[in-house]
């Protein structure tokens, strides 16, 4: 009984070093290293090479290393047996909710125009609104949603989430479904994306869903780049119908030299960096999984497969 860490172009001895603190004894491979396959029953898995865990077959249960499993669920060579999880995380949570917060301020305060003035020596104030007079809508209110909801609702922003399904929030008010998708738009002058990335999700930041929204409403993708039909934002932004974005996530990661969005003066780049694993905070729920594996038991934060989440 043993486990495997799979995690392409990553440094995953942070996660070894705290897999081996807390357990010493644990049996404890790195793929591609050389390692008794028939013997590996868990997998902490970030990226891997698509088909490979049909050659583990006494594999239970994949873990993703963060809050994400679309890079699990898109290898269709996974056998139906195999449980697969995913890590919750406090300081994942709050990590996602400060960033997020940071970049709502940033543009609600023009300090993305203020630092390119700054370059040209330019003194130039601009008006603002304040944080009662915006409607920030969140696309996504699962446990990362929800935080971040309600950490803007408690500066003073109003606040709208859109879910798949009916929720309770206090604070903020919650549409649910297609059928209040439009109405869930027209109202968010900042449109937050925090869904998990599905084939009904896939593509859906693009022209017709931006249209719907008011004029000048300013778009922060946190989720994942395929969420994102890039030129449809390009023409947003050329249009005026959109008046910036933030975007941490890219439908290729890094980001290419000459990708527009790296010179665009409306578009505020960072290299997914919104809400990082910390491998000393989450080692303890991924040994209570691996436990629970090797008894018989089902994962702590399983994922659904036909939900994707």
């Amino acid at each position: 009984m043993s486990i495997t860490i799979v995690s392409q172009g990553r440094d995953v001895s942070p996660w070894v070093k705290a897999l081996k603190k807390k357990r010493p004894d644990l049996e404890l491979y790195v793929f591609p290293d050389d390692q008794p396959r028939e013997e590996i029953t868990f997998a902490l898995s970030w990226g891997h090479p698509l088909g490979m865990f049909r050659e583990y077959p006494n594999l239970k249960c994949i873990s993703s290393l963060g809050a994400g499993v679309d890079h699990i669920l898109k290898d269709p060579d996974i056998p139906e047996q195999v449980q697969i999880a995913r890590i919750k995380d406090e300081n994942l949570t709050s990590d996602m909710a400060n960033f997020t917060m940071a970049l709502v301020l940033n543009h609600l305060r023009d300090l993305h125009h203020y630092k390119a003035a700054e370059e040209t020596q330019t003194w130039k104030p601009l008006r603002y609104k304040r944080n009662a007079e915006v409607t920030v809508g969140v696309m996504g209110i699962g446990t990362l949603g929800s935080e971040v909801a309600r950490r803007l609702s408690s500066i003073g922003l109003r606040v709208t989430g859109w879910a798949s399904s009916a929720k309770q929030l206090e604070g903020v008010g919650v549409y649910a479904g297609q059928g209040e998708f439009d109405a869930f738009l027209a109202t968010a002058d900042i449109l937050i994306c925090l869904l998990p990335l599905t084939p009904d999700t896939t593509d859906i930041l693009n022209k017709e869903t931006f249209l719907k929204l008011p004029k000048g409403a300013f778009l922060i993708n946190v989720a994942r780049g395929e969420h994102l039909v890039e030129e449809d934002l390009l023409e947003m932004l050329e249009t005026g119908h959109l008046s910036g974005a933030s975007l941490d996530v890219f439908r290729e990661e890094p980001l290419p030299e000459s990708h527009p969005f790296w010179a665009h003066p409306r578009i505020n780049v960072t290299p997914h960096i919104a809400s990082v694993t910390n491998p000393e905070s989450a080692v303890d729920q991924i040994l209570e999984n691996y436990d629970r594996i090797q008894n018989g038991q089902q994962p702590l934060n399983l994922v659904s497969r036909a939900k994707g989440y």
